[in-house]
């Protein structure tokens, strides 16, 4: 057997704990229990294991201690509980990432969802490790080639980046999602699925995705039937297993899908641990754990690698104000916003560079290519400011060259943000020089 085989055959092992401290279930109230014996032992986060009468187990996690009991949020439902039912503490809880998860779907607890055996790896992981030290983190890297020329040119993302993907329901973000996946140069892409529907797991996997995606990539899912306990550990652990790799100094693409519905199931357990509700009834604490989680990502201390992240954030009716957009923006080096009017006339991605911003900018661009972002943000600038005129048949030719280049450009220009890049990002520089020189001939 090889070595590597008996640390991860030890971990197994070590795992199992044959003494568990025991409490029993005191009350039981709407979604949370009560629970005696534990409160002078059992820590904040603390994970338990509920002993059903009728037999089965049902995981829980501390919500709050007070001097004689412990409040539990159970994963799931509490039906069949009752009145001194045993509860076993369990401790802190992490996750175990080893290398052979490459390709894999596992669940928030390193368990697998994929019908195959799943060896955990020889060190757990703590589920909320702080970020490398701000003074000794590198800057960022080198521009990544995308696959896709509008991310290899107008909105460049770079290696240790953290960019937001904001968007509304299907206009295409989890196509997106799958292109960073297939396309960003990276070692490992470790993906987390938070509050999806069961049913578009695996056609994800299989159909957007697809085996080249998987080669690379750790699936990390949580679907939306499951408690918001899990959903929430869910963006945790996958943010763990990206940092197990880092710290191997592999450059790692990390793809969390969404950041509305971890905040949503931090809001629900807040909520039922007393937490008051307050940015439009969402707790005071979500903004921190947003934060937290998005700066565990980035450039990581010499000697490591780096965690390139795109978070996705749902916003309904495209309100870039609300709470988790809000929060989440202010964090970021950059952001990126899909819009529906050009999702339905057919433009994929539907990327509206003008409410867009890699903060990369301008030095991930020489000084040539930076001219060339700038000319051609000018001229979708003028063209966005006449449409309205333009489409009316109100804009009368000759009236302003910039407008008039513009009118001229937009079909080029609009068709070469949706375009794939087999090749470089100095390739898509020079289509982008070609469509704006062509542009100014027919101005």
């Amino acid at each position: 057997m090889a070595l590597g085989d008996l640390d991860q055959l030890r971990a197994s092992i070590s795992d199992f704990d044959a003494v568990h401290a025991v409490g029993r279930v005191c009350a039981i109230g709407q979604g949370t229990l009560e629970v005696s014996g534990l409160s002078k032992i059992a820590s904040l986060g603390d994970r338990a294991d509920i002993r059903c009468r009728a037999g089965h187990h049902i995981g829980a996690e501390i919500l709050a201690l007070n001097k004689d009991t412990v409040t539990l949020l159970a994963d799931g439902a509490i039906d069949g509980v009752s009145i001194d039912d045993r509860v076993d503490l369990l401790g802190q809880t992490g996750i175990c990432p080893d290398d052979s998860w490459v390709g894999r779907i596992v669940d928030p607890f390193g368990h697998p969802l994929d019908g195959r055996p799943l060896m955990r790896g020889p060190i757990e992981r703590n589920l909320r490790a702080k970020p490398p030290a701000a003074a000794q983190r590198r800057r960022l890297g080198a521009r990544l080639e995308t696959g896709m020329t509008v991310f290899n040119t107008l909105l460049p993302l770079v290696q240790g980046q953290r960019i937001g993907l904001f968007a509304g329901s299907g206009v295409g973000k989890s196509s997106l999602l799958a292109n960073f996946a297939k396309g960003v140069s990276a070692d490992i892409v470790v993906i987390a699925l938070i509050g999806e529907r069961g049913r578009e797991l695996r056609e994800f996997v299989e159909k957007v995705l697809g085996p080249e995606g998987m080669a690379r990539a750790v699936i990390v899912a949580a679907t939306s039937d499951m408690s918001p306990l899990v959903r929430r550990r869910c963006a945790w652990s996958a943010m763990s297993v990206a940092e197990h790799f880092r710290d191997q100094g592999r450059h790692v693409l990390f793809l969390a899908d969404s950041i509305t519905r971890f905040a949503e199931a931090h809001r629900e357990v807040a909520l039922a641990g007393g937490e008051p509700p307050s940015l439009r009834g969402f707790p005071p604490s979500t903004s921190h754990q947003i934060m937290s989680l998005a700066e565990r990502s980035g450039p990581g201390l010499e000697g490591t690698g780096d965690i390139t992240a795109v978070f996705s954030v749902l916003v309904p009716g495209s309100d870039m104000e609300e709470p988790v957009a809000d929060i989440l923006r202010g964090v970021l080096d950059g952001h990126v916003v899909l819009d529906r009017t050009i999702a339905e006339r057919g433009r994929y991605p539907a990327v509206d560079l003008l409410r867009s911003v890699s903060r990369s900018l301008p030095d991930a661009a020489n000084a040539n290519e930076n001219k060339l972002i700038i000319e051609a943000r000018r001229l979708l600038g003028a063209y966005d400011r006449a449409e309205t005129m333009i489409q009316a048949g109100l804009y009368q030719k000759g009236s302003d060259p910039n407008i008039d280049k513009a009118v001229s450009i937009w079909p080029a220009l609009d068709g070469f943000i949706s375009e794939m890049e087999p090749n470089s990002s100095t390739n898509s520089f020079a289509r982008l020089a070609n469509v704006l020189k062509s542009g100014a001939l027919k101005g």
